[in-house]
């Protein structure tokens, strides 16, 4: 703790670098997860539309060892390399621009507690930010495809990016694509795992007896990864994205299909409204799919989103409080 005459602070590359080497991290130890996550949903629609076969996968530990057996350990990673791509720069900048805003705000000599509703517009503030110079990242980890590196259009980011102009043929704009989308839920996921965080962790530390150490932070970050996907599973796509991309290819991911489709694929699976004609807008989508299929249909998938969400917030938040104690300095009030 800092002396009456000094206060502890870290710069803003310091705070980027810290908030980056955390979400990747955070990206390396989860992705199974994910990678099971998606396998279970291109089953439950193949099943669904061809009403044959058993099930390969079934649950979300017994799809993890089941890809283990058959594909190799390396097979739960597919994808990482795009994931610590978008991480890097979408991770860093949300997480680390967070405290500025809330600093630019309320000044950086602000004594006392901030609302949480002065603490979700920073989260929103900055999610919206950070995915609107991300989002190229977004689209490249979409579109990720492993089959390519014999022309090694997927060995870096820049690499994937320049065989999208070329296969493709589009301006710098493209890689824009689905940013509406993107930011409205990137935007609110964030500010519910930033600011829940924030205010979860301030509460418990008014406790007696607690102190800001790791209970504190997995305890902080377990109510991040809930309230998050009770928050963004209304605005998530990935159940949509799932059911659009097992109807392009039932036996891939998505993520492995050609580039020359993977423009026009991912304006489509955005959203659900972007995937189905009968959906006039956004607003359209969530109030025909509450009318037609009920409340319970926002948060399809609950369980395994908040076993991913979950962890992936605790290992982040618990790394980049250890990462930030060796960047932060005191400075003289």
């Amino acid at each position: 703790m800092a002396d009456h005459g000094s206060r502890t602070d870290i710069s803003f590359y310091w705070r980027f670098a810290s908030s980056a080497i955390a979400a990747c991290f955070a990206e390396f130890c989860t992705i199974p997860l994910d990678t099971a996550k998606v396998r279970l949903q291109l089953q439950k629609k193949a099943v669904a539309g061809d009403a044959v076969g058993v099930p390969k996968y079934r649950g979300m530990l017994g799809t993890i060892l089941t890809i283990f057996r058959e594909e190799g350990l390396t097979a739960l990673w597919t994808g990482l390399v795009p994931g610590l791509h978008r991480q890097c720069l979408y991770g860093g900048l949300r997480i680390g621009l967070y405290e500025p805003v809330k600093a630019f705000f309320f000044g950086d000599s602000f004594v006392g507690d901030i609302s949480l509703i002065k603490k979700i517009l920073a989260g929103l503030i900055t999610g919206a930010l950070a995915i609107t110079v991300a989002n190229p990242t977004d689209l490249v980890k979409f579109a990720f495809n492993p089959s390519q590196t014999s022309t090694g259009c997927t060995k870096t980011l820049f690499r994937s990016i320049g065989c999208l102009f070329q296969n493709n043929q589009t301006g710098i704009g493209s890689l824009w694509t689905g940013l509406g989308p993107n930011i409205a839920r990137n935007a609110i996921i964030n500010a519910a795992e930033l600011a829940s965080y924030d205010h979860i962790k301030q509460t418990i530390l008014e406790i007696p007896g607690f102190t800001d150490d790791i209970f504190t932070h997995v305890v902080a970050g377990l109510g991040a990864g809930f309230f998050a996907v009770c928050i963004g599973s209304p605005v998530d796509v990935d159940q949509d994205h799932s059911q659009l991309c097992s109807r392009h290819n039932r036996d891939t991911r998505v993520m492995f299909m050609p580039w020359s489709e993977a423009i026009g694929f991912y304006k489509q699976v955005k959203s659900r409204m972007m995937g189905d004609s009968s959906y006039k807008s956004t607003l359209d989508c969530f109030i025909k799919t509450l009318k037609n299929e009920g409340p319970l249909a926002l948060y399809k998938g609950f369980i395994p989103n908040f076993v991913r969400l979950g962890s992936w917030n605790v290992i982040m938040f618990l790394t980049l409080e250890q990462v930030k104690m060796f960047f932060i300095r005191e400075v003289p009030l």
